[in-house]
């Protein structure tokens, strides 16, 4: 069998409101091999001026539990309903392969947006539970909360899926204006290896953080110009929804205070460790990618001609310039 779409979940209460909200869910889905999970997030705001950026700068956090295992982990350093740039939700699904957050540009006050959450988990025959934790920063303006919210939750079944995908808790560090370092830590319960991680700072500040060295993978520190070089976010490599611009995404070259980092299958034998150079005492968070190999588990159904062999570690590799 080959690709098949799910709607699991679908209600039209767990969208942003005018106060910080979150929300708390559970429901089945059924067994198979599950390679994502796609949220669709639909609203019409009451003042336009009530999410004037990208849709991602309103996810906070985000949290999935298959099977009582937490397979996605993300709390964004800060969020910002006004910040015309990209979300760090959003830039973080991207940088995992393209398309994985998008948004429509509508023109208008109607907002859809579009998450696609890299899971790679094969589930037994049968019926299966999902859990989440979903949060949204507030709004502002006087038009009050949203109106026509409808937020759908899909699975997308896919034999052909070649790995599993874990993005786990973060190690948070108080770091000073020095050069320190930061001993990462990853989960011990995952098998597999990093295929990056994501640094983010406490708020959209792009000095405060100057240098990133992985002890690891190299000998020298590199400024986080060099690191954005490397992943391929000076190459316009950031897309984002910008409300005040018509027709289509915007491109961008990075995240103010956030940056991911490659690190191509790096061994979990160890901790990761970095070399933190800063300007400024603030408080930073190192979110780790994490991937294994999976073969796929077809269910019975009409034959699929094509595969569709999806792989992160390989979309994290596109983006990267380690290749050119």
């Amino acid at each position: 069998m080959g690709v098949r779409y799910t709607l699991v979940e679908q209600n039209t209460t767990d969208l942003p409101v005018v106060a910080a909200s979150t929300y708390n869910r559970g429901f089945n889905i059924p067994g198979g091999a599950v390679d994502e999970i796609i949220i669709r997030f639909q609203c019409t705001l009451n003042a336009a001026g009530n999410i004037a950026a990208d849709f991602s700068n309103m996810i906070n956090s985000l949290r999935l539990i298959l099977n009582g295992e937490t397979v996605f982990d993300f709390q964004a350093g800060y969020t910002d309903n006004a910040n015309d740039a990209p979300g760090i939700a959003g830039y973080l699904m991207n940088s995992m392969g393209r398309g994985r957050s998008v948004e429509v540009n509508s023109g208008t006050a109607t907002r859809t947006a579009f998450l696609r959450v890299p899971v790679g988990r094969n589930l037994a025959a049968g019926i299966s539970r999902m859990e989440y934790t979903l949060s949204y920063a507030a709004l502002t303006g006087a038009g009050g909360a949203p109106t026509a919210n409808s937020i759908e939750w899909w699975v997308r079944y896919n034999p052909a899926m070649q790995n599993t995908t874990t993005v786990g808790a973060a190690t948070t560090f108080n770091y000073s204006a020095t050069t320190q370092l930061v001993s990462v830590k990853v989960p011990q319960n995952v098998p597999g290896t990093l295929a990056g991680i994501l640094i983010q700072n406490d708020r959209a500040n792009d000095t405060d953080i100057t240098d990133v060295r992985i002890v690891s993978q190299s000998d020298f520190s590199l400024d986080v110009a060099y690191w954005r070089a490397l992943n391929g976010d000076l190459y316009n490599g950031i897309e984002f929804m910008d409300p005040a611009t018509a027709d289509g995404l915007e491109f961008a070259q990075s995240v103010a205070g956030v940056i991911f980092l490659p690190l191509f299958n790096l061994s979990l034998a160890d901790d990761l460790r970095l070399q933190v150079t800063a300007a400024s005492a603030r408080t930073l968070s190192v979110t780790p990618v994490i991937v294994a190999p999976i073969s796929g588990k077809p269910q019975p159904a009409q034959v699929q001609t094509l595969a569709v062999p999806t792989n992160v570690s390989t979309s994290i590799l596109d983006d990267s310039k380690a290749e050119v």
